[in-house]
């Protein structure tokens, strides 16, 4: 077992942290207006222009299910690529790990859920059924020299069971870890955990994955966010997941705000003097150029902040 982290020891707030930028995929597939190769493309530019290292830039799923991805081929074959940049792509399955490896994806993300009924309600199968799904994929992934991430959804809540048990978090991260993901990202995917629910789904978390194994994906549809990605970056956790603008909505609740906003974490990491290796300003000008082509304002105050003050 790993050491457990808790909120009580002295402050481990970490000296630089990873933003690994979602919004080209997990954000603009919950946008309703459809986005074309060439902006994505563009976004994806602009977002590597500004100094992110890692971009999750498509998803190799059916464009039934997922219609904002079907572009991802020409997405990922279009990018001016950047070296130390990584372009990454979600990969549900051998079909789609095969369509990343295809367009030269430098690294493959799965994706897990802490909440039974998530997973019988989402892809109409147990969460260990899900996970045997992704055995192959791992394995195709460490014969072609190719790091897999694993994504955790529901760490703290669920839309149809309510509060999910650090216990059963843990159990799930445990699994993808021992499976061979490098990493994890633990994902409120409707965005209802405060300081204290992250602090014991991360000390649950941490008795089996190290902490520097560990990313943190928050969504904002209750305010939390940022106070949480605070709290996790405190306990030391150093990989932080954003979308630019805020892209996303949470599909779970009407009209709520999704992904929490890259702009409001990096300015957020700029008052605490922690290094992340971006330029705000060419931030700001990529969430801008998105939004616009969404035809809405960021859903980041920052932004918006920064936006009214340059008018």
């Amino acid at each position: 077992m790993m050491t457990i982290v808790t909120a009580t020891t002295e402050s481990l707030l970490p000296g630089d942290v990873k933003i690994v930028e979602v919004g080209p995929r997990d954000g603009l597939q919950n946008e309703a207006t459809l986005i074309g190769a060439m902006d994505k493309i563009a976004l994806i530019e602009q977002l590597a222009d500004a100094g992110v290292s890692y971009v999750e830039s498509g998803s190799f799923v059916s464009p039934k299910w997922v219609p904002q991805m079907a572009t991802s081929t020409e997405v990922f074959n279009g990018i001016k690529r950047q070296q130390n940049v990584t372009y990454a792509a979600l990969t549900p399955n051998l079909k789609g790990f095969e369509a990343a490896v295809a367009v030269n994806a430098d690294e493959v993300a799965i994706f897990g859920a802490a909440s039974e009924s998530f997973s019988q309600k989402n892809i109409n199968c147990s969460i260990d059924e899900s996970l045997a799904r992704f055995v192959p994929v791992i394995a195709a992934a460490k014969a072609q020299g190719l790091k897999v991430r694993g994504y955790v959804s529901c760490v703290v809540g669920c839309p149809y069971e309510g509060d999910i048990a650090p216990e059963q978090v843990a159990m799930v991260a445990k699994k993808l870890f021992d499976m061979g993901c490098y990493e994890i990202s633990l994902g409120d995917t409707i965005g209802v955990g405060t300081p204290q629910s992250v602090k014991q789904m991360l000390a649950a978390v941490n008795q089996y994955v190290p902490i520097n194994k560990l990313a943190v994906h928050f969504h904002d549809t209750y305010g939390q966010a940022l106070t949480n990605i605070y709290t996790a970056l405190n306990l030391g956790v150093s990989v932080v997941d954003c979308a630019v603008a805020g892209l996303g909505g949470c599909p779970y609740a009407k009209g709520a705000s999704g992904n929490v906003a890259t702009e409001d974490v990096v300015y957020l990491l700029n008052g605490l003097g922690i290094n992340h290796g971006i330029n705000f300003d060419k931030l700001l000008h990529a969430g801008w150029f998105i939004s616009d082509k969404l035809g809405k304002a960021p859903i980041s105050k920052v932004s918006n902040a920064m936006r009214a003050k340059l008018k």
